[in-house]
C-alpha cells in the first residue's frame, strides 16, 4: 500500500531511497503521476521486480539504484550460516531481478557491481558483507547524483541562455537520483538564470514526457511546452529548437543508442533541420560488450498500452494486432555527441569510450572488510 503525499513538491523527495530501517526500498510510484504523489515501500523480491517491470520506477540510473538497494534489502533475509549458502541465494535473487527489464543496461550493471562487493568480501562474516553491500548501494546513488551534475555542466557548454531545447521521454529527476541526465543541463541552467524554453515530447505509448517530464519541469518553474511526438519536426522547422537532449538506456560500443521509442525519428528530423542532437548518458549506460545497436535486445510490451491503458474506453478495435516495442536504436551517424560525466564524446565513439573507461578504471576501487 502506498503512502499518499500532499502539499509537497515532487523535487522534495528522492526518486529511490533506502528506508531508515534498511528493510525496504522506498520509491515514488511513477505510474500514479501526475495525478497523485505516492511513495511505496518494496520489501519482497516480487515487489521489487514488479516495480521495475511495471515502470513504477524507471529510467536507467534510477533502475540501477533501485536494483542495488533492492538486492541489499533481499540480502538481509538470506541464509547466514556460510558464505556459500548466502551467495547461492544472492545469485538466485540477482538473476531474478535482472530479468525485469532487458534493455536498460544499468540494471545488470548495478547488480553485477553489488555481486563483486559480495565476492570481494567472501572471507568476512555475512554481517560484514551486508554492511559492505549497504555502503555500495549508497555509493551507487551518491555517484549517480555527482554523475548527473557533471553531465549537466558539460551539457551547458553546448547551449546558450534563452535557447530552445527539445527532449523526449523522461530522462529527468524522476529517471535518476537528482538532476536527471538529459534534463541536467536544463536544471543547472535554471539555477543560473539561463531561461531555457523547453519542448517536451509526450512520448507514446507510455506518455512519460506528458506525465513525468512536463510535470517535473513545470513543478521546478521551467518554461516547458508539451507537444505531441509528431510535432517535433514542425517546431524544429520554425526555428524554436536550438538543441535536442535525450537520455539513453544502453549505448553500444560504436555509439548506437537505445532509447525510448521515437528517439530515432527525432534524430532524423534534427538532422534534416540541422539541429544538434545530443545523448546524455552516464558511463554506466555504455556497454562495450555490445558492438552495435543491432545486438541490443529491444523489449516489447503489452499492446494494451497502446489500445486501452490511457483511455476510459478502448481506443482501437478489439483484437487488432499491436506492435509495441519500448525502445528503438538511433544510429551513431545521427548523433552530434554523447555527453558523459567525463565530457562530450564525438565520433569515432569507440575510441572516445575506450579513453574514458581507461581513466575510470584507474580510479576504480572495491570496498573490503578489515
Amino acid at each position: 500500500m502506498g503512502q499518499a503525499v500532499t502539499g509537497n513538491n515532487i523535487m522534495d523527495y528522492d526518486t529511490v531511497a533506502l528506508s531508515d530501517s534498511g528493510d525496504a526500498v522506498v520509491i515514488i510510484d511513477q505510474t500514479k503521476l501526475p495525478g497523485a504523489l505516492e511513495l511505496i515501500s518494496l520489501r519482497t523480491a516480487r515487489e521489487i521486480w514488479d516495480a521495475i517491470y511495471c515502470l513504477k520506477v524507471r529510467g536507467a540510473p534510477a533502475i540501477g539504484v533501485a536494483a542495488a538497494y533492492g538486492i541489499y534489502v533481499l540480502a538481509r533475509s538470506m541464509p547466514r550460516g556460510s558464505f556459500e549458502e548466502f551467495y547461492q541465494e544472492f545469485g538466485k535473487q540477482k538473476e531474478y531481478l535482472d530479468s525485469a527489464r532487458p534493455t536498460a543496461v544499468n540494471l545488470s550493471w548495478a547488480l553485477n557491481r553489488m555481486e563483486q562487493v559480495c565476492l570481494a568480501n567472501r572471507i568476512c562474516p555475512v554481517e560484514e558483507i551486508l554492511e559492505q553491500l549497504r555502503r555500495e548501494a549508497c555509493r551507487i546513488q551518491q555517484e549517480d547524483i555527482a554523475v548527473c551534475r557533471a553531465i549537466g555542466e558539460f551539457g551547458l557548454t553546448l547551449v546558450k541562455p534563452k535557447d530552445g531545447i527539445l527532449t523526449h521521454c523522461n530522462a529527468g529527476k524522476l529517471a535518476a537520483s537528482r538532476y536527471g541526465t538529459a534534463t541536467a543541463p536544463i536544471y543547472l541552467g535554471q539555477e543560473m538564470g539561463y531561461g531555457f524554453r523547453v519542448f517536451a515530447d509526450e512520448t507514446r505509448p507510455l506518455l512519460q514526457g506528458a506525465r513525468l517530464t512536463a510535470y517535473e519541469l513545470k513543478e521546478s518553474g521551467v518554461d516547458v511546452t508539451l507537444i505531441c511526438d509528431n510535432m517535433s519536426a514542425l517546431v524544429m522547422k520554425k526555428g524554436w529548437v536550438n538543441a535536442v537532449f535525450v537520455g539513453a538506456d544502453r549505448v553500444a560500443a560504436n555509439g548506437d543508442v537505445a532509447n525510448k521509442i521515437g528517439t530515432s525519428l527525432l534524430a532524423a528530423a534534427a538532422r534534416q533541420y540541422q539541429v544538434p542532437f545530443y545523448v546524455c548518458a552516464p558511463t554506466s549506460t555504455i556497454d562495450m560488450a555490445t558492438p552495435t545497436g543491432e545486438e541490443i535486445v529491444i523489449e516489447e510490451r503489452s499492446g494494451a498500452e497502446v489500445t486501452e491503458q490511457w483511455y476510459a474506453c478502448p481506443m482501437a478495435p478489439e483484437g487488432v494486432k499491436v506492435f509495441n516495442p519500448a525502445f528503438d536504436v538511433t544510429d551513431h551517424t545521427l548523433i552530434s555527441g554523447i555527453v558523459t560525466e567525463y565530457g562530450v564524446i564525438e565520433a569515432p565513439y569507440r575510441e572516445g569510450f575506450e579513453k574514458i573507461f581507461a581513466a575510470k578504471e584507474r580510479g576504480a576501487q572495491v570496498s573490503h572488510c578489515g
